[in-house]
């Protein structure tokens, strides 16, 4: 019997708007908060994208498996709950302990790949165990969040055009964290179908390989990868690496400043703040926060953490001054 999918639909999240200034200079700054969708992060939309990809397809499906750092499994446990398909999710000692147990929670068998890849990382490691799993089972069915075009798919059709929606404006930078790529490609597509002015900056962890160049150890999750993105290169738009300690500095500032918590979108937040101190790029930025602090309750807002990382506070005069805040009506009818 074909598996149909259920569950709540991901989208129509808020946006946030701060008007902020730095050195004379003032700029919109707008908080796409993908915390707000069902199962709290901005992979409630890829995970109901590579499910619907699955399901039309009408594939022989017992079990779905897949990698993850933590929210996609949540995602995909929720929404494999819905519908009455058995899950895996491929998970390593980076994942957060409490996304593992919301994964649990949702009947999801868990298996944690504990020895490192050749890149000292752990997805490649993740990923051949899912290969060697699909090689021997029946009926088992890899979604591929790497490969799969319903990741950008998601973006192009639901998160791109949303943000077209609620911010009223021409010229727009755009700040996207990158892990598969799927969000760049997602919305570096839809700026070219529909011809926008905008200009999409990636933006990666120093050390990740996701849009090329050498590995390094890395300290964030839900950024950055130890492979090539399959889906973007660091020629597809601009392009920006930061370190860790920008990362969550950005993510303090927003917490005291804007009064919301945001989780790895620090690094994108911080690539965004540079590029205004740089004094470049169009009067209007957007960045995308995958989701909430919550979820990083035990890293980046852990004292603990921090300390075992080095990191240390930035001067508050490294970040712009805020005269303004509110957020953005999200029931706007989508163009």
């Amino acid at each position: 019997m074909p598996v149909e999918l259920y569950g709540p639909v991901p989208g129509r999240t808020p946006v946030l708007h701060a008007v902020v200034s730095h050195r004379g200079r003032t700029t919109n700054l707008w908080l796409k908060l993908e915390q707000e969708n069902p199962f709290g992060s901005i992979k409630d939309r890829v995970a109901y994208s590579l499910l619907s990809s699955i399901f039309k397809a009408d594939l022989p499906c017992a079990r779905i498996i897949e990698s993850t750092s933590g929210n996609l499994g949540v995602a995909l446990a929720r929404y494999a709950q819905i519908c009455g398909v058995a899950f895996t999710a491929v998970v390593d000692p980076r994942t957060s302990r409490k996304l593992v147990r919301q994964m649990r929670c949702a009947d999801a068998e868990i298996v944690e790949v504990t020895e490192p890849d050749e890149t000292g990382g752990y997805l490649l490691a993740r990923l051949a165990y899912i290969r060697d799993r699909l090689a021997v089972e029946d009926r088992l069915v890899w979604p591929n969040q790497y490969e799969n075009p319903a990741n950008p798919q998601a973006h192009f059709a639901g998160t791109a055009p949303e943000i077209f929606s609620a911010v009223p404006v021409g010229e727009l930078d755009v700040f996207l964290g990158v892990s598969t790529g799927g969000t760049v490609r997602g919305f570096t597509d839809y700026v070219r179908h529909k011809g926008l002015p905008w200009r999409c900056v990636a933006v990666d962890e120093l050390g990740s390989t996701a849009l090329g160049g050498l590995s390094a150890p890395r300290s964030l999750n839900g950024i950055g990868a130890s492979r090539n993105s399959s889906f973007v290169t660091g020629q597809d738009c601009p392009s920006m690496r930061v370190t860790a300690a920008e990362a969550v500095a950005a993510c303090d500032w927003v917490a005291d400043e804007l009064g919301v918590r945001v989780g790895s979108s620090g690094a994108a937040v911080a690539g965004a703040l540079r590029w205004l101190r740089d004094g470049l790029g169009a009067r209007d930025m957007a960045v995308v926060c995958p989701d909430g602090g919550d979820r990083y309750e035990d890293t980046i807002y852990s004292p603990v953490w921090r300390r075992a990382k080095s990191l240390t506070a930035q001067s508050n005069a490294e970040f712009p001054k805020v005269h303004s805040v509110q957020f953005v009506d999200n029931s706007l009818v989508l163009v």
